[in-house]
């Protein structure tokens, strides 16, 4: 039996099953170039997030761990902090476990900047111990919907909870969705398996994420296509069970008049 759990107030994901794997995913090294091109200083992340990954690694003590995707930032290019940054990161958490990296939209040329001891895998994603894994920014291989649950990453879920002005900060959140029939259907010419998708909040603080309460819809890839996200449940990163997306919609959209 296979067993996804949530590391509580991380944005981690224990599976358990035949082996025990941690992912990780969007992890955005780099993203401070960008911001420092916009005009806003942001100290680089990347040392507090190797410190907290690997002493999580240690905790738990996992078989393998996977990076699900984004593992740097900048694109069509490298920075010079992710050429810095990226190949020592990836390094040193090779040397507390077995690391997977499955390509995401951002990791442009990062099989240059991996060591050698960190399999990359295509953006198509794998199967691993009846578990698929994929980022979700491009529509992974058919195979993937075999797998008896999906965990994917790439939409940085976030709930915006309403304050008394009628709108908070984005807070990271699990989502935890049924799929559709008919869009899997649409993108593959035929009928699959509908597994259980579970989506890893963004690791990243720097990331923000997307507010999946809110009425504005942007273009995220095929993953909220693939996804009932109506039908979705969602958790805040300390277990708080917010209950199904759509309800979650609604009674936002009461406390603000429709507003959002």
């Amino acid at each position: 039996m296979i067993r996804t759990r949530p590391i509580p107030n991380e944005p981690l994901l224990l599976v358990e099953g035949d082996s025990r794997v941690l992912v990780a995913a969007d992890l955005h090294i780099g993203i401070e170039h960008q911001l420092w091109l916009g005009g806003a200083s942001v100290p680089s992340q990347t040392k507090e997030m190797l410190k907290r990954l690997r002493h999580r690694v240690g905790e738990i003590g996992p078989d393998r761990l996977i990076l699900l995707g984004d593992v740097k930032h900048n694109l069509p290019w490298t920075s010079f902090q992710e050429k810095s940054e990226v190949p020592s990161f990836l390094r040193s958490l090779s040397e507390v476990a077995r690391v997977d990296l499955v390509i995401g939209n951002h990791d442009i040329g990062i099989i240059d900047l991996a060591p050698r001891k960190v399999r990359v895998h295509p953006a198509s994603g794998l199967v691993l111990d009846g578990v698929g894994y994929f980022h979700g920014h491009t529509w992974p291989d058919p195979r993937i919907f075999e797998a008896e649950i999906l965990v994917a990453s790439h939409l940085h879920p976030a709930v915006r909870l309403a304050d008394r002005l009628g709108s908070g900060p984005p807070e990271r959140a699990w989502v935890r969705a049924p799929l559709s029939t008919e869009a899997l259907r649409e993108g593959y010419g035929r009928d699959l398996r509908c597994p259980e998708m579970t989506v890893v909040p963004a690791y990243n603080p720097l990331c923000g994420g997307y507010p999946l309460d809110s009425a504005r819809r942007e273009d995220r890839g095929p993953l909220p296509k693939m996804a009932r996200l109506e039908r979705a449940r969602v958790y805040l990163l300390d277990g708080t069970d917010l209950g199904r997306l759509d309800r979650i919609r609604a009674v936002q959209a009461e406390g603000t008049g429709g507003r959002r």
